[in-house]
């Protein structure tokens, strides 16, 4: 069948508050004819705290600075060496709902990993990916006239210290861990392409089934 056009940019590392108000204005100028994107980033190190984000998460208030942000979910940490994947996207499009595009994305990253071995899983009740008891990759959409923005942060190599000054996504004592960590030494690009060639396949594979249940 014949897919939706969908434009990857690669952006490389750039700073979080632009990158966020750009994500904004091209959902509010978008129109039918609107390609959807993926925008691929690296953040210098910035906090990011959600709409209904509490302030006690920030535990230790340091020089890192904290942006407040219209996405879902609580404060996390974005820095170098983690893959940050947005997804601007016309959910009518691809058939798709809110839960199933948190799903979608959850399951990119889940099978990343088991292409190196690493069993991973998300939870229901608290969107991410997990290895064991820790967070591998962070989820957080917003949507606006049918329309997704943001999208994900997967771990690879990066300095996970930040990480220690918040309660991660507002859960208290939560561990975090990256791909370098759990065995996979492979460069940040190589993840990067694979993930997002993931993504794409994965909202492919969803429409195919739409389309199957609509015959």
């Amino acid at each position: 069948m014949q897919y939706p056009s969908l434009h990857i940019k690669a952006l490389g590392m750039v700073d979080y508050e632009p990158t966020w108000r750009a994500m904004q204005r091209f959902t509010d100028e978008r129109t039918a004819d609107t390609l959807d994107e993926i925008w691929l980033v690296q953040h210098p190190p910035t906090y990011t705290q959600g709409q209904a984000g509490k302030p006690e998460h920030l535990l230790n208030p340091t020089a890192i600075p904290v942006v407040k942000i219209d996405r879902g979910g609580q404060i996390t940490y974005h820095g170098p060496g983690q893959i940050v994947a947005y997804l601007l996207l016309d959910l009518r499009r691809w058939k798709i709902n809110v839960r199933e595009l948190v799903r979608l994305m959850e399951q990119a990253v889940i099978d990343l990993l088991a292409e190196y071995g690493v069993a991973a899983q998300g939870r229901e009740e608290a969107p991410g990916v997990y290895v064991g008891d820790a967070k591998i990759a962070a989820l957080g959409l917003k949507i606006k006239k049918s329309c997704s923005y943001h999208g994900l942060s997967f771990n690879v190599d990066m300095d996970l210290s930040p990480f220690d000054n918040i309660n991660p996504c507002g859960y208290e004592g939560l561990r975090v861990t990256q791909a370098i960590e759990v065995g996979i030494p492979v460069p940040w690009e190589e993840l990067q392409a694979q993930l997002t060639q993931n993504l794409v396949h994965g909202l492919q594979r969803h429409l195919d089934k739409k389309h199957l249940r609509e015959q």
